[in-house]
């Protein structure tokens, strides 16, 4: 699996560096977001002497580079959780549980042609997390 991180890594042009490595690995191992608090506690069962701003420059550099996805809550905390699909998709986001799943839908062409003819602008990108509760915390609360 470390070798189709570093491969995932240098294909987006991105340093290969055991700490990355670690962290693509801790990420891939969850269905759940984590707080880079957490990724820190796992990262130090491996590093002994890793700082909490390391785990964060490297975290923000993963998701800068569009290794790791960046969940930004609604309790406006930053999470990041590792996802594989190379597809243009966006994520459903339980606010219980915690669990990520993809969406495949993405309103974009709608939203490129509001920009354009309603503020006569130019849309450069676009993200969008969907928050809710899912199903399995649905059932789990009605019991």
């Amino acid at each position: 699996m470390e070798s189709e991180f570093a491969a995932t890594l240098k294909g987006l042009n991105m340093k290969v560096t055991p700490k990355r490595l670690a962290i693509l690995e801790i990420l891939s191992k969850e269905s759940i977001y984590l707080s880079p608090e957490e990724v820190w506690q796992l990262m130090k069962e491996r590093f002994k002497s890793i700082g909490l701003p390391t785990v964060y420059r490297n975290l923000e550099d993963l998701s800068n580079g569009g290794a790791i996805t960046k969940v930004i809550h609604p309790d406006r905390k930053l999470y990041y959780f590792c996802c594989r699909n190379q597809e243009h998709h966006h994520h459903f986001v339980c606010v219980f549980c915690r669990r990520v799943e993809d969406i495949s839908y993405c309103g974009n062409k709608e939203i490129v042609n509001e920009v354009s003819t309603t503020l006569k602008g130019k849309v450069l990108s676009h993200v969008l997390q969907v928050y809710g509760i899912c199903n399995s915390c649905i059932n789990e609360n009605e019991s």
